[in-house]
């Protein structure tokens, strides 16, 4: 639908959770720009304010039904630091376990039910591999949906085990989980995880995930599709080859990484940033005190501020496109996400993905799919980490008038923040950055568009824009979470 300025409207968009509009226009069959709207106000900012401060516990997992857990996560990280509690050994472990299970969960919903359906619409039935992926991916009658579906309901049951129930749990807490483990339950555990990683190897690599974990260059990801032709894993590159996804949604933005599941020091993978110099990958230190929120584009007033001091104040009169505020590090436009994730980790595949193609749709999909194939391997670890007769929670002992804390995590889609602030014992302020609030993020005060909208531009386009797959696979690449965006 064209708004008779020259932009033709796509949306509501389906497979997206939550609400998505966007914008394009077109110049010499590409699009030429692109605006991304988040349309739904939810104002759990503003519905926090108030409150008791372990209130957050309840109110933050109910931003989303499908990443709660990191939610939890963040909020519960947020309190420890205000609450000066520092998790137990067994609690840090069973709550990487549980926030390992549901990104884990949401990488294969992505894959199998979001993204790999696109390749089987009508738009590709004259290419020689179309009835082959019909057949497999086609969208809830595809032979892998009953595959796929009863081993991702095995594997959540280990949310069951490990913190009650899935989603909205309130085992997560500051000093660990109040969900204590028996040796019974982590026998549970590995079992399950076990269970999982047969269904990855028989399935969607049709291999060890020790070797998939092992890859360290495009020769050796294209050595092993073909070695292994009867995994998911390789019909998406042979179709990824064939349609050149890495060529669609390039961008060279700088990524981060809040580091991904806390180990006794550091993180399992590590946290910091990795930005351009000329053709160079450069890791950088993060600095925290860098990220601030523009909100010029946004229908909420106030000027740009770090989100421990910043305000979410609605005004559907400001001159804005989006409810969405405008994520920026050092002023830097930034990329989040399994991608972001494993380049900052420093991943061998990646980075040379990464150096020779930039950030594309491809190399994003690569990234969430060995994700399963490090982390899982992690998880048997860590189980075997467990000690059922120590304590799982610290205790807290002390209810501050006044304080502040930070929660970060790495959910499935990037880096999720939440800042918190305390007066006189309530919720004075809360902000939250959640990762579909980087990656589609509008415009900024300087102009820079957000991710996504740069990842539209020069997108090639034919026939109806409605039905350009293109556009489609460049939207779903980055698995948005649209209820997360605006909370």
């Amino acid at each position: 639908m064209s708004d008779g300025n020259g932009r033709t409207l796509l949306g509501p968009l389906n497979r997206v959770e939550g609400d998505l509009e966007i914008q394009v226009a077109v110049a010499a069959g590409r699009v030429s720009e692109a605006w991304v709207n988040s349309p739904l106000f939810r104002g759990f900012e503003l519905i926090l304010q108030g409150k008791a401060p372990m209130d957050a516990l309840v109110y933050t997992p109910r931003i989303c039904g499908i990443c709660s857990v990191a939610q939890s996560v963040a909020a519960a990280g947020a309190l420890a630091e205000y609450l000066q509690v520092t998790p137990t050994d067994n609690g840090r472990i069973a709550t990487n376990l549980t926030l390992a299970c549901e990104n884990l969960a949401d990488h294969l919903t992505h894959f199998y039910l979001f993204f790999m359906p696109d390749f089987a619409r009508p738009g590709y039935q004259s290419e020689p591999w179309f009835e082959a992926i019909r057949e497999r991916f086609r969208a809830q009658t595809g032979a892998a949906v009953n595959q796929v579906l009863p081993a991702r309901a095995a594997f959540m049951r280990l949310t069951g085990i490990l913190a009650g129930k899935w989603p909205h749990s309130l085992s997560l807490q500051p000093g660990g989980t109040s969900r204590a483990l028996s040796t019974s339950d982590i026998v549970r555990l590995r079992m399950q995880i076990g269970s999982f990683r047969q269904f990855l190897e028989q399935v969607l690599f049709d291999g060890p995930l020790e070797q998939v974990a092992a890859l360290a260059s495009r020769e050796q990801l294209q050595a092993w599709a073909a070695a292994h032709p009867h995994g998911d894993f390789a019909r998406f590159l042979s179709v990824a080859e064939a349609l050149k996804l890495e060529t669609l949604g390039r961008t060279r933005h700088q990524f981060l990484s809040y580091g991904a599941y806390g180990q006794s020091r550091g993180h399992w993978f590590c946290r910091g940033v990795v930005g351009w110099q000329g053709n160079q990958l450069q890791p950088r230190t993060l600095d925290l005190d860098a990220i601030t929120e523009d909100m010029s584009s946004a229908w909420l007033r106030g000027e740009s501020a770090h989100p421990s001091v910043g305000h979410t104040q609605p005004d559907i009169e400001m001159p804005g496109y989006s409810w969405c505020k405008a994520p920026r590090l050092a002023q830097q436009v930034t990329e989040v996400g399994a991608l972001a994730r494993q380049v900052v980790a420093g991943h061998p595949l990646l980075l040379d993905l990464v150096r020779e193609q930039g950030a594309n749709v491809m190399n994003r999909v690569v990234a969430r799919l060995l994700e399963f194939a490090l982390v899982v391997p992690a998880m048997e670890d860590w189980c075997q980490q467990l000690i059922p007769t120590a304590a799982f929670c610290a205790p807290q002992s002390q209810r501050p008038a006044q304080g502040r804390g930070v929660g970060l995590v790495e959910a499935a889609r990037g880096s999720l923040g939440h800042w918190l602030s305390v007066k006189d014992g309530r919720i004075h302020n809360y902000q939250i950055i959640a990762p579909t609030t980087w990656n589609f993020s509008p415009r900024d005060r300087a102009g820079q568009a957000g991710p996504l909208e740069s990842a539209l531009a020069r997108t090639p386009v034919s026939g109806e824009l409605h039905e350009c797959l293109p556009i489609q696979h460049i939207i779903r690449s980055y698995d948005p979470c649209m209820v997360c965006t605006v909370h």
